[in-house]
């Protein structure tokens, strides 16, 4: 393939994803944050999930090689009983039980730099919720995003099947330099 016809076919890949989210929800392609699980290979796609509206902060670097740990609780909305490997770590926490605002507090009081909440709807593949606070004082600094259900479910799905306490990911990652390595997406989802 040419050089020409290589970045014709990337613009519009890219001009898809933006239709498509476009349709699917109230975001734009340039509100997602992007990030990229290295292992388990089984799982090793590029995800997409949403910020918060109002709360929480945003990445002030990006990490290359950092753990996405699941919460125990999964639901996150109790103390943490696996602090010691969540300290400096990315969390996986599942919707549901408490609102986003105190999970995102509880894994940054047990030392999390970032939380992703998956939607409890695992066959959710393609619509994504504003994440706001909940009216308490609490105002969690640390990124949080809202991971869909299928995604969530998947990730977990994966760890469970190896026994593995967390996957190794890179976040966030830049699409706009998707030239630059080889995109792979989730097969489960259209983008």
């Amino acid at each position: 393939m040419s050089k020409v016809a290589g970045t014709t076919a990337l613009m519009l890949f890219l001009w898809s994803v933006f239709v498509h989210f476009g349709r699917l929800s109230s975001l734009g392609v340039n509100e997602l944050l992007y990030f990229r699980v290295i292992s388990p290979e089984e799982i090793s796609y590029i995800f997409s999930a949403a910020p918060a509206k109002d709360f929480g902060g945003h990445f002030k670097s990006s990490y290359d090689e950092i753990f996405l740990v699941p919460a125990d609780p999964a639901d996150g909305c109790s103390d943490l009983s696996n602090k010691e490997i969540i300290n400096g770590q990315v969390i996986l926490v599942e919707r549901g039980g408490c609102s986003f605002v105190q999970k995102a507090q509880r894994v940054q009081e047990a030392g999390g730099k970032a939380v992703l909440i998956a939607d409890n709807a695992e066959d959710n593949d393609s619509q994504y919720l504003d994440m706001v606070t909940d009216g308490s004082t609490d105002k969690p600094s640390i990124p949080s995003l809202f991971l869909l259900g299928r995604d969530g479910m998947m990730i977990k799905r994966s760890l469970q099947r190896q026994a593995l306490p967390w996957a190794v990911i890179s976040i966030p990652v830049n699409v706009s330099a998707l030239a630059s390595f080889p995109l792979k997406q989730p097969p489960w989802t259209l983008w």
